[in-house]
């Protein structure tokens, strides 16, 4: 304990913030050993998607002093005198931490831009993009994470997060930097613009369908920072404003009217739904905090139905590849995402890939030849291209969004619904149904052992289909890069994907069911949504999915959830 008290004060002499320096000294004072060690006993780990933690002071926490530590890697890592756009959103402290990434880039030799005010992602990722003497973008953000977390998303000069072996080029960097006070500190400069290069590139997208006044939309930012460029965006493709949530209109870092700020939890939409009822609308989008992600609903039966990732990625593919044209457009997805886009893909005749989860992978899937107009994942992250490619090389939510719009108003203005729409591609390409179930355990060595006796013993028979085929992704497949996840080919058409979460102790398992349509859609509907719940029920009591006694590693008990 000693030596993580010696940390623990080598870290307060060079920490320039009054508020961690108060909080360390507390936790000292006090004599917190459990606070020392979790704070002191581990640092944040620099990967692809950067930094993100929860505040507070020491090198497990986000912070003035890890954010300073992660600028000066960064800074060795790029051309001397190259231009560096820094975006933030409304977190605690994103602003502080965004002028003091310029700080230290500044000060070893870069030119830093930081924008004037809170910014959403993509517009943060599409200004990078839009400038050739842009080597880097910082965005300091934790887009959907808890209230008391922030973190830090380094992208390339090409616009999309970095992959290996930047990562841990950064990463290696970040570790031979000494004390931050010792860091020479220069002036930034402001981003006037702010959102306007990103509202030009939205405006010159060829949505396919003109405004219609008639269609009615409910939206919410979730109190993140995605309202004023979104309404913007809206304003300029000729819609109508739509009707904004009023209590969770402005950014707020607190997110008090929802326990978890991420469209994809239970009661994230509630607000939305309800202003939805009382104004009869036709559509309710929502926002996550940093806007790059986009969530749809829309009225059923007398009630709202909030749409899944993949259903929406479907829908918006066929909007682009309508309006686009070429064979060599491509259109790219993940691995655990559904096999729909496949089809689609064929049947436009376009290229297709797969990649590994998160969009870092998604905008590299692909040939030199190809030219990526469409690309989406199941977390509700998309990408909305024209004939010129995608607009921004990440997720965004906006652009995602007022495609939703359009599509919505093209269908209206047919007297149709996207879920028409969504019927009409389970005629064509097969009722394709997917859902996701969360295997939890408060030890995360299970997740470990788990992984291994799936591998070892996998099961042959999942709630009754055979498994066909099963693959370990840990080797090479398909082009792919080793990860550590597994995939089970069912008879039937089924498939499941099991893989640990990057950020929790928890096992994620995608499953999917495809099976033709010959007359009734709600039929098929009906039984495919038995048919997984099946097969979750199969999963979630499978023994390879319970630690084995004598392993050393604690049995149960894990918790599942249906997503």
């Amino acid at each position: 304990m000693s030596e993580l008290r010696a940390r623990a004060a080598d870290w307060l002499a060079q920490d320039p913030d009054p508020e961690t320096r108060a909080e360390l000294h507390t936790i000292l004072d006090n004599g917190d050993q459990q606070a020392l060690v979790d704070r002191f006993g581990a640092r944040l780990e620099f990967g692809t998607a950067g930094l993100r933690g929860e505040l507070g002071a020491g090198p497990n926490r986000m912070n003035r002093v890890t954010v300073m530590r992660a600028a000066a890697g960064l800074a060795g890592c790029l051309p001397a005198g190259g231009r560096v756009i820094v975006g933030f959103d409304a977190r605690h402290g994103s602003h502080r931490f965004a002028d003091d990434t310029a700080a230290v880039l500044a000060g070893a030799g870069l030119r830093p831009e930081v924008f004037t005010a809170p910014v959403p992602t993509p517009v943060l990722a599409h200004f990078v993009r839009a400038f050739d003497d842009v080597v880097a973008g910082v965005m300091v953000t934790a887009s959907h994470n808890p209230p008391r977390d922030n973190g830090y998303k380094v992208y390339w000069a090409d616009g999309a997060q970095i992959a290996p072996p930047t990562d841990t080029d950064i990463s290696a960097a970040i570790d031979a930097v000494g004390r931050v006070d010792e860091l020479p500190l220069g002036d930034s400069w402001p981003v006037h613009q702010s959102a306007g290069l990103y509202l030009d590139a939205v405006a010159s997208l060829n949505l396919g369908a003109p405004a219609d006044d008639g269609l009615s939309i409910v939206y919410t930012p979730l109190h993140g920072v995605g309202r004023d460029v979104l309404l913007a965006a809206f304003d300029r493709a000729g819609f109508p404003a739509p009707a904004v949530v009023p209590e969770q209109a402005d950014p707020d870092p607190d997110f008090p009217t929802i326990a978890f700020p991420n469209p994809e939890e239970p009661g994230a939409l509630d607000l939305a739904l309800a202003l939805a009822r009382e104004r009869d609308a036709d559509l309710v989008i929502a926002n996550d905090p940093d806007a790059d992600r986009c969530a749809v609903a829309v009225p059923d039966a007398g009630g709202w139905r909030v749409l899944t990732g993949d259903e929406v990625g479907g829908l918006l593919a066929e909007h682009v590849l309508r309006h686009t044209t070429g064979d060599d457009r491509l259109v790219a997805t993940t691995i655990v995402s559904s096999s729909l886009l496949r089809s689609i893909a064929a049947a436009h005749r376009v290229r297709y890939a797969e990649s590994l989860t998160g969009f870092k992978w998604i905008m590299r899937a692909g040939g030199p030849t190809d030219r990526l107009v469409f690309g989406y994942e199941e977390a509700l992250g998309y990408s909305i291209g024209d004939n010129h490619g995608v607009l921004v090389n990440d997720k965004d939510g906006i652009s995602a969004a007022l495609t939703v719009a359009a599509l919505a108003a093209h269908a209206r203005r047919d007297g149709r619904t996207l879920l028409d729409l969504l019927d009409d591609q389970a005629h064509t390409h097969g009722l394709h149904t997917t859902t996701q179930l969360s295997i939890r355990t408060d030890h995360p060595a299970q997740i470990t052992a788990t992984m291994t006796r799936l591998r070892t013993h996998p099961p042959a028979h999942l709630a009754g289909r055979a498994v066909e085929t099963f693959d370990d992704l840990a080797h090479p497949t398909e082009g792919l890069p080793p990860t550590d996840g597994l995939r089970f080919h069912l008879t039937g058409g089924a498939r499941v994907i099991i893989r640990p979460s990057g950020t929790e102790p928890k096992l994620k398992c995608y499953l999917e069911i495809v099976q033709p349509v010959e007359n009734d859609v709600s039929t098929a509907r009906a039984r495919a949504a038995a048919e997984l719940d099946a097969l979750r029920t199969a999963l979630s009591t499978a023994p390879q999915l319970t630690a084995a006694p004598g392993t050393g590693i604690p049995e149960g008990p894990v918790s599942c959830m249906a997503l």
